[in-house]
């Protein structure tokens, strides 16, 4: 085993090296060499290290560089190397983090790295938090928790009758509400369209005065960074709203509900803390291997009405936290050691840093390319740019030259009726040379199709 890890981590530590200087993109040949896996089931076992081999040879060169500084395509982290090493370590231990007693290692590290996650984001510290795989999952296990209160409010209980005859709950979203959430909605029954939309303004924020007058079990989903500029709702005024009618308010925050933990963008963030749920992500920018999403209920005897489990086999007697009350899933990897080993090796100053400066390289990006006449589409609040070049086919054709070039790569968004290239600065590898650099490709890139 020794030798093998010892191969595995000289390999990895490798592929991060390369990963700063090589195409962010992989190469034709590189794509074509993966063919290489599509062999028949081997009848007989393999060495160990050369499964690791072939992994490595064929299956790096593949691979897109979203672990590197200059992966603007989405909103993904690179992993620190903390979280990467507790990564491994975790996986080494191979606990199923599901109860107390089971594993009680696990449990008590994620339930401090709860308590740490919610004082950086300045969430009431007496919220129930789960550990989830993303944003669709934390928006499914806060919605599900939310479902449980509106309708245990009107004298029903969903979880042992379902659905079927249960008091209709009205759901009411931003006119621009990210897919995850409408995936949770239809998961959970509620209707991925079965909802009541509110227009929004110029940079994708929702109208609260839109809202109508709220009756009966309802849900209000806001968003806390909208994924093609980065606004954040008017979550405190929206609360004021729904409260007073009696509705439960979810925060869909998978990158914005960061916007807390850095001083000089917590004023975005006003109001979040008045909602009752919230969803967000540590694989975008907490920087922790994927995959790691996180909810958070300000009720969280909601959330463990809504997610307990028990059987006669289960050792669920305890004086502690057993964490498979608070998530859709039993079995489970400890995901939440990672953001432990993120918050720990960061503190404070540290994610603050991070965060501010993701904002400023997304700042550096607009003011650099609006300089060289390209036209920036949205207010860059956040770590979110929009790029337009001209008409929907050269923007698209712009962005596709820069993804061939290798030096940095971006994709193609629509938003509200215009084209454009979406830039996602989230990564604590990123640095104002690396930006100054995918602005010269960018700019070459737009020079050529001209």
């Amino acid at each position: 085993m020794h030798p093998l890890l010892a191969d595995a981590a000289f390999r990895a530590s490798r592929y991060l090296a390369d990963v700063e200087t090589r195409p962010v993109a992989p190469a034709p040949a590189a794509l074509a060499a993966l063919e290489g896996f599509n062999t028949p089931l081997p009848e007989n076992p393999a060495a160990p290290a050369e499964t690791l081999r072939l992994l490595d040879e064929l299956g790096s060169p593949a691979t897109m560089g979203m672990a590197g500084p200059r992966f603007f395509g989405f909103v993904i982290g690179g992993a620190l190397p903390a979280t990467l090493a507790a990564n491994w370590l975790t996986t080494a231990w191979d606990q199923n983090a599901v109860l107390y007693r089971a594993s009680p290692g696990v449990a008590f590290i994620e339930q401090v790295a709860l308590r740490w996650l919610l004082d950086i984001l300045h969430l009431p510290p007496t919220c129930g938090g789960a550990f989830v795989t993303g944003a669709t999952v934390a928006n499914l296990t806060a919605l599900a928790a939310a479902r449980h209160a509106v309708l245990a409010r009107a004298g029903w209980n969903v979880e042992a009758d379902g659905l079927f005859g249960a008091p209709p709950i009205t759901v009411i979203v931003g006119g621009e509400i990210h897919p995850s959430v409408a995936k949770a909605l239809g998961l959970l029954g509620l209707g991925r369209t079965r909802v009541v939309p509110i227009p929004v303004d110029a940079q994708g924020r929702m109208l609260a005065e839109k809202i109508p007058p709220i009756s009966g079990p309802t849900l209000v989903c806001v968003q806390a960074g909208n994924v093609n500029t980065g606004a954040i709702d008017p979550v405190a005024e929206i609360c004021r709203l729904a409260h007073a009618a009696g509705a439960w308010v979810h925060v869909d925050g998978a990158f914005g509900l960061w916007a807390a933990a850095a001083p000089s963008r917590a004023h975005l963030a006003a109001g979040l803390a008045d909602a009752d749920s919230w969803a967000t992500d540590a694989h975008k920018w907490l920087n922790v291997p994927y995959d790691s999403g996180l909810a958070f209920v300000r009720d969280p005897h909601a959330l463990q009405a809504a997610m307990a489990i028990t059987a006669e086999y289960l050792p669920t007697q305890s004086e502690f936290r057993n964490p498979s009350d608070f998530t859709p899933e039993l079995s489970r990897r400890a995901r939440g050691v990672d953001v432990w080993a993120a918050l720990h090796s960061l503190g404070r100053s540290g994610i603050a840093q991070l965060i501010e400066a993701n904002c400023a390289q997304a700042r550096r990006f607009a003011e650099k390319l609006a300089a060289a006449g390209c036209t920036i589409l949205n207010d860059v609040v956040l770590n979110q740019v929009l790029v337009s070049f001209g008409d929907p086919g050269r923007t698209q054709r712009v962005i596709a030259a820069i993804q061939a070039d290798g030096t940095c790569w971006a994709g193609v968004t629509v938003w509200q009726g215009r084209t454009a290239m979406r830039i996602s600065v989230s990564s604590w590898r990123t640095t104002e040379a690396d930006v100054d650099l995918s602005v010269a490709a960018i700019l070459r890139a737009a020079q050529s199709v001209a």
